[in-house]
């Protein structure tokens, strides 16, 4: 049995990077080898075990065979015959299929060091076309790597086109997209994940919402052209590292020829289509339906936004809200932190302290917003 530290950790370890997670394969040895030695089974579809102490993955090292369209037509083959490089040349890009054996020296079949030299992104074999989340996971590297300088070379981004012409995308399930796509906003350059996915057409069977942002005919070659939209994801990356709020300001920047009920549908129907967790959808939805709102003092409305975004609550997306629209340059630090102030001094009215004033249900509720807005009124001005 050998075991070795693969893929990512090698990777980022050359780039000197911070190592965040290890993976392990291991050669030479069966589940039952991995059980005995008081491994813990976590892989459903090929034999992945937890480290007993660190936790750490350690998968046997396989082969793998396409039997069915999408990412999860393939049969894998796991032996204790399965060498160290035929599981290397089954992964996706070069610089993800190197190893370290337990010495630290570098095993390098495919070529990865050279290609993190010259800051490129190259699928190994053929076999890349099978998988289509391979597509996302090249888009996704490319905007985690875009400060150094890493580009997709031609010869995979050529096969990438190849893969959406012959519609191996379609065959993707909204969770997996859904996460590549989570995993790219918190990069330093999200916007580059859709320019990618826009050079092999990709973006338009994915994401028709952004990629219409697009004038007809614009391929879009550097930042220089990217859309509005993306423009102002770019922006928000710089200024928030919260990947929610960065969603909702390229939500909000879709869709700006539209009106806005119109865009608030378009928003909804991306989130449905994606399965967007609830609280993405929300803060997104907000963002765009108060946009208009925020900049107003009086009372009513100010109130009526804090009512519909939480602010009262625990939890509230209100905070969310406020940085979504400061990030945006919809309003300063000053009036964010105006709004912040209101809403707490607000919260302060409750049913506790209107006790002794004999009000119960409906005239309760109407006599706490009234002292609120009054509240409101007396301390808020233009910010």
């Amino acid at each position: 049995m050998k075991i070795y530290l693969v893929g990512g950790a090698v990777r980022d370890k050359l780039l000197k990077l911070p190592v965040h997670e290890r993976d392990w394969v291991v050669v030479g040895a069966t589940p039952q080898e991995m059980l005995d030695l008081g491994y813990t089974p976590v892989g459903k579809d090929f034999p992945v075990f937890l480290h007993p102490v660190t936790k750490e993955e350690y998968a046997l090292a396989r082969t793998e065979r396409k039997t069915a369209p999408g990412y999860r037509g393939f049969e894998f083959h796991a032996t204790p015959d399965v060498t160290l490089e035929q599981d290397l040349q089954r992964r996706d890009l070069t610089i993800n299929a190197m190893a370290e054996d337990q010495d630290g020296t570098l095993i390098d079949p495919c070529g990865g060091e050279a290609d993190l030299h010259q800051r490129m992104l190259r699928h190994i074999s053929p076999a890349f076309a099978e998988d289509p989340v391979r597509i996302l996971r090249v888009a996704r590297f490319a905007a985690r790597f875009q400060r150094f300088g890493f580009r997709v070379a031609h010869g995979t981004n050529a096969l990438m086109r190849k893969m959406v012409q012959n519609g191996e995308v379609d065959h993707l399930v909204s969770e997996r997209v859904w996460a590549e796509w989570v995993k790219a906003l918190v990069t330093d350059d999200p916007q580059r994940f859709f320019m990618v996915l826009r050079g092999c057409g990709a973006l338009a069977v994915l994401f028709p919402e952004i990629d219409r942002e697009y004038p007809p005919g614009d391929t879009a070659p550097g930042d220089s052209k990217i859309p509005a939209a993306l423009a102002a994801l770019k922006h928000a990356s710089q200024l928030s590292e919260n990947p929610r709020v960065r969603f909702a300001i390229l939500m909000q920047a879709l869709g700006q020829d539209l009106d806005r009920e119109s865009r608030i549908q378009q928003i909804q129907s991306l989130c449905t289509r994606l399965r967007a967790p609830k609280d993405y959808t929300s803060l997104a939805i907000a963002a765009t339906r108060c946009e208009a709102d925020i900049t107003k003092d009086d009372p009513e409305t100010l109130l009526r936004l804090m009512e519909e975004n939480g602010a009262f609550k625990q939890n509230s997306r209100w905070t969310l809200l406020l940085e979504t629209f400061e990030t945006a340059g919809l309003v300063t630090q000053e009036r964010r932190q105006q709004l912040a102030a209101l809403a707490g001094h607000a919260a302060r009215v409750n049913a506790a302290q209107l006790a002794n004033s004999g009000l119960s249900g409906r005239a309760l509720g109407e006599a706490i917003r009234e002292k609120r807005k009054r509240l409101i009124a007396e301390t808020s001005g233009p910010g």
